[in-house]
């Protein structure tokens, strides 16, 4: 099975890496130089650099030039999916979203966006604790690959899984894509305990609350408990909450240093996936009446309505209850 892989940054890269090893890819990627770099000499120095890839792995500027595949896997920003799918040859090739977060106009999570764009195709979630650097030299990961259709994800999880690269098979969609699109939310609060020095014992009680509210959230929505305590929902938390290769932590570090959250972003190539989910994530919740305080406080930090010390001084101000409500 011939895949294709839609997005040439860090993730992306990675992913294309690990199907490799089954046999041929093609990488669509939005930068010519990214793509010039793979053709000519098998590195992407721009988002995964130190990496060797394989050769099996070819590079396109042209989405049309992934009709020739079986299968794709969609690695684009979630902002941009939507219309990038639109420009794909899709039709009823299988979908593997990979990316986290929901869509801001809409309230729609990836799947949902995907389906209402490419209706005649089958649709799965990869999700987890990856980072894609780990994952490009083939250091031991275990993702969540959801799909209603089990068949499908089989086949699929057959095609993509390696010695150093387990998937485990789900037909929970929602749970899945809830638990990765929520993690980025709470990493970056945990960026800003670190970068305002609030110590390591803040930083264990915003990872367990922000798990509260996630799993409030996703049985709001529909998740099963048992997704969102695996792979995609706890563990995906875990490591991008205790570390500064997580995007979403280091943004969250500047902003705990007092920094501005646009002239943290302004620099960036890579995409915090976690500040564009935050202020749509809140009104997720409340559309399902779901208290997130976690989360609605870093969505006032990005949006510059309170500072750090405010923000901190509201989460402890809350009135005392009950550790399971």
């Amino acid at each position: 099975m011939k895949i294709g892989v839609i997005g040439g940054g860090a993730w992306g890269t990675a992913l294309a890496q690990v199907a490799a090893a089954g046999g041929p890819v093609l990488l669509w990627a939005f930068e010519p130089d990214v793509v010039d770099a793979i053709n000519a000499d098998h590195v992407n120095p721009v988002f995964l650099a130190g990496v060797p890839l394989s050769h099996a792995i070819q590079a396109t500027n042209d989405l049309r030039d992934l009709a020739s595949c079986e299968a794709l896997l969609v690695v684009t920003p979630a902002q941009h999916m939507r219309r990038i799918l639109g420009a794909a040859p899709v039709e009823t090739r299988p979908l593997i979203l990979c990316s986290k977060g929901i869509e801001a106009d809409t309230m729609a999570l990836m799947s949902e966006a995907a389906a209402q764009t490419c209706p005649d195709a089958p649709i799965a979630v990869l999700s987890g604790p990856t980072f894609a650097s780990e994952v490009a030299k083939g250091l031991p990961t275990a993702v969540t690959l959801a799909c209603r259709d089990d068949a499908v994800a089989a086949k699929l999880a057959q095609r993509i899984a390696r010695p150093g690269f387990r998937p485990y098979r789900s037909t929970d969609v929602v749970g899945a894509e809830i638990g990765g699109a929520v993690k980025n939310v709470l990493a970056i609060g945990c960026g800003v305990v670190e970068g305002a020095g609030l110590g390591k014992n803040a930083r264990a009680a915003l990872i367990a609350r922000g798990f509260a509210e996630m799993t409030r959230f996703g049985l709001a929505r529909g998740a099963r408990p048992e997704t969102l305590a695996g792979m995609s929902g706890l563990g995906d938390l875990v490591l991008t909450c205790s570390s500064e290769q997580s995007r979403n932590f280091s943004l969250g570090l500047g902003l705990g240093q007092g920094k501005s959250a646009e002239s943290l972003m302004s620099d960036r190539r890579t995409v915090a996936e976690g500040a564009f989910t935050a202020p749509v994530l809140v009104q997720a919740a409340r559309a399902v009446g779901v208290e997130m305080p976690i989360s609605e406080a870093v969505a006032a930090l990005l949006e510059g309505r309170v500072d750090v010390k405010r923000a901190v001084e509201a989460l402890l101000a809350r009135p005392l209850k009950d550790e399971a409500v």
